[in-house]
């Protein structure tokens, strides 16, 4: 059974209460479980209860998130998955297992016509963003954006554009033509991604579905077969709304973490990745050191450095502009920096913020138009508002992600909650005893 994120949030706020009352909220969060735009095509039964980082009791920085705690907070703006998650046992390449998927984000209601100010930042190129040149240049996006693994870049691509032929059919005939915006991650520790599951038509299937409200999160859409801290990682979302003295705005982010190695987690300030104390997974794919060795995966050897990638998308409605949102999209770095990443030689650090504050005409009626322009000096909150959604994203992806058994059998485990929370606990009460003795003392 899979519940939506406010089932979720019923089952571990009404679990405090005891077995009683928390059989009353699995009956209650199946009556009101949400189905989110994603599709899936099978689905490993999993009993895994997950919460996110607010229900743990992780307060990240001062201000509330909106309602979803997603980027669908911010008016306007849809999440749609197609998850592809078939097969098992060894490598057939080009056959399966397939651990994969997409992930779209749709801005606003007819973004070809009425474009959102966007601006990007790249911390380390080793990846793609298709369309960024573009996004540079004109300081706008005209279309959605999506998520999905390194070999499926251009069939994703050719379902972005079939999408937006079938709804602007001038489009390359008497209208303008298109770059889509195609961000990636390697999800070959678990997916045979040289067969490019992910179709243009699921591309399109994911988008037609599209919708607001609860973001699933975890192992779904383009997070389906990503590793993040080597743990299971995939999909995340957070959102923070501002104070109405500093404009009442929305800003959201999502993530698809697929970046990190084990000691580098840090969870609200503590150290988890060295203190948790579970074994890494059984495979030996996970166990091996993570710089450059060699490992094999049934019958394939391989040499290859898995320093992995993260993308980061913010959206808010803010009145911002192209270089604004460059400053936003730099702060993301902060907010990543913040559970432990230091950006390693093989990652793919690729960061893209929009606003709906402001409409660019696609083809305007007169020579000038008006925009509202957010002040600089009104710029700090959102942004604080940045760093925080970013850093509770990549919690949650964590979080929400389920374990995943791949390709030749290789499993990432999901973090164990309970583990996390005695870690949380121990660390704080041994700190606030005068020091920690889970930590190596310092000469």
């Amino acid at each position: 059974m899979t519940w939506g994120n406010s089932g979720q949030v019923v089952l571990g706020t009404l679990r405090r209460f005891g077995p009683g009352i928390f059989l009353v909220g699995i009956l209650l969060a199946e009556s009101i479980a949400v189905v989110q735009a994603e599709v899936q095509y099978w689905s490993p039964g999993s009993t895994e209860t997950r919460a996110h980082a607010r229900d743990l009791g992780i307060r990240i920085g001062q201000y509330e998130p909106g309602r979803w705690n997603a980027i669908t907070d911010v008016p306007g703006v849809k999440v749609g998955h197609v998850t592809i998650n078939k097969g098992a046992g060894s490598l057939r390449p080009g056959e399966g297992p397939v651990r994969t998927g997409v992930t779209v984000i749709i801005p606003r209601e007819d973004v070809w016509n009425k474009k959102v100010p966007a601006g990007a930042f790249v911390l380390n190129g080793t990846g793609e963003m298709t369309g960024l040149a573009w996004v540079q240049e004109s300081g706008f996006l005209e279309y959605p954006i999506a998520l999905t693994n390194t070999l499926n870049v251009p069939r994703v691509a050719d379902g972005i554009m079939n999408w937006m032929i079938t709804h602007y059919p001038e489009i390359g005939i008497a209208d303008d033509t298109l770059t889509p915006v195609i961000a990636e991650c390697d999800d070959s520790r678990l997916n045979d991604s040289q067969g490019r599951h992910v179709s243009p038509d699921d591309v399109v299937m994911a988008l037609e579905s599209a919708s607001g409200g609860p973001v699933r999160e975890g192992s779904v859409g383009a997070g389906t077969g990503m590793v993040s801290y080597q743990f299971k990682g995939g999909i995340g979302t957070a959102s923070r709304v501002l104070p109405e003295v500093f404009g009442g705005y929305h800003l959201g982010v999502l993530v698809n973490a697929n970046h990190g190695r084990r000691h580098e987690l840090t969870v609200s300030g503590v150290p988890i990745g060295r203190l948790y104390t579970q074994e890494v997974s059984q495979s030996s794919f996970s166990k091996r050191p993570l710089e450059s060795t060699s490992v094999t995966m049934g019958d394939h050897p391989s040499k290859r450095q898995d320093s992995g990638s993260i993308i980061i998308i913010i959206a808010t409605d803010a009145p911002l502009d192209h270089r604004q949102l460059q400053r936003l999209a730099r702060r993301a770095t902060i907010g990543l920096a913040r559970t432990g990443s230091i950006s390693h030689h093989g990652s793919g650090d690729f960061f893209l913020a929009f606003s709906t504050g402001n409409v660019i005409p696609h083809y305007p009626d007169q020579a000038t138009f008006t925009m509202t322009h957010l002040a600089d000096t009104h710029l700090n909150p959102l942004i604080q508002a940045t760093v925080e959604a970013t850093e509770e994203a990549i919690l949650n992806a964590l979080l929400q992600a389920t374990t995943v058994t791949g390709r030749d059998g290789q499993t990432f485990e999901a973090i164990s909650i309970q583990q996390l929370q005695e870690i949380l606990l121990n660390y704080r009460w041994e700190s606030s005893a005068g020091g920690s003795p889970f930590l190596p003392s310092r000469k």
